[in-house]
């Protein structure tokens, strides 16, 4: 009985120790990109580099594998929008009398084009950024005569110089396009014989009647672009900036480009929730067929991008008992952990350096 026990006893201790297996929980979480969790991982001694060696193990082949690819990886938020032609402006008859036209709801005026009528003289439409203050005539000097000059030579109308300077060149000019509206002819132009904006508009709303009398609002207008605005989050601010790109999706499902033209300099409170404080982010569109006015869309914002990376799906992050993360290479029947380096996280991917671009690595389920 004494043999058989010492035997025993011998046979226990050239038994090696059970090894346990390597233990690890990754968070990840869109946009941020932060792992958060704290992990005591059996994976020590890790010493590879770009081949992945270090510790290896003999054992079978992980249940599922990834390879290292090398791809585009890009960052995303989506918000609410809303699709409209931007903030409208009123256009008020100056001059007194009775509204003998308007144009229809939805119709684009363009340069030189009437945007209504008074007492049958049409108020035609010039581009420019300030409104006329004053009566432009003979021995007039200023910026106003240099829009008023540059919107007739647009028109076709030649014989004077494109400055500033109210002349008799000017004058004459002034009386071809007066009698091609049939309007008075008297050579000058009075700031309510014509309707000044940044470009073509569009009829949003009409504001009066045929046969009111003029000297109110007589429509509201916008430009004639799409545009879609965001009231974004200021946590959410540093993620945009002018020229990013995006895609809008309509109510309809089909997704269009669009640009950011435009970040708010203004944090704002209020809007449907109360305590949220906003920046508004105007950005462009192209490729809307639909004849939607205001429409609420979903804007995915491209925020960040990192090009011809290599990567790995974020579930074959490993975090080591040194600290760091690795990821379990598999090559043949053998693993090896090698330690990496993270970079950014998108779309289920992390982007790595330390392996090689096509090592297949190990993402337990």
């Amino acid at each position: 009985m004494t043999q058989i026990k010492e035997e025993s006893d011998l046979r226990s201790r050239a038994l090696p120790p059970r090894r346990r297996s390597p233990l690890r929980v990754v968070a990840w979480t869109t946009g941020a990109a932060l792992l958060a969790a704290a992990v005591t991982a059996a994976a020590v001694g890790v010493g590879g580099t770009g081949t992945g060696t270090g510790t290896a193990t003999a054992t079978r082949t992980p249940p599922a594998t990834a390879q290292v690819t090398r791809t585009t990886l890009t960052e995303t938020k989506t918000v609410d929008g809303t699709l409209g032609y931007g903030e409208p402006l009123t256009i008020t008859a100056k001059a007194q009398g009775t509204i003998t036209w308007l144009p229809a709801e939805g119709a684009t005026i363009t340069r030189g084009r009437a945007v209504y009528s008074v007492d049958a003289d049409r108020r035609p439409l010039l581009y420019g950024a300030m409104p006329l203050y004053r009566t432009l005539e003979d021995g007039v000097s200023g910026k106003d005569v240099e829009l008023l000059e540059r919107n007739l030579a647009k028109l076709g109308y030649t014989g004077f110089d494109v400055d500033d300077a109210y002349t008799w060149a000017t004058r004459e000019a002034v009386e071809d396009w007066q009698d091609d509206l049939g309007v008075q002819v008297t050579g000058k132009v009075l700031p309510s014989d014509v309707v000044v904006a940044d470009g073509r508009i569009r009829v949003a709303e009409l504001k009066t009647t045929l046969g009111a009398t003029a000297g109110g609002p007589v429509l509201t207008a916008t430009g004639t672009t799409r545009q879609v605005l965001v009231d974004l989050d200021v946590a959410d601010a540093h993620l945009v900036r002018k020229g990013l790109k995006a895609t809008v999706e309509l109510p309809d499902g089909t997704e269009v480009n669009g640009k950011v033209t435009r970040v708010g300099k203004v944090a704002e409170t209020g809007g449907e929730d109360e305590a949220a404080t906003t920046v508004e982010v105007e950005l462009s569109v192209s490729g809307v067929r639909q004849s939607f006015d205001s429409a609420p869309v979903d804007v995915t914002i491209v925020s960040r991008q990192r090009e011809d990376v290599l990567a790995v799906p974020v579930g074959a992050l490993l975090a080591l008992a040194e600290g760091g993360y690795g990821v379990q290479v598999v090559q043949g029947g053998v693993t090896a952990y090698a330690a990496v380096e993270t970079g950014m996280f998108a779309d289920g991917q992390v982007e790595i350096t330390g392996v090689d671009e096509g090592a297949t690595v190990a993402v337990p389920k």
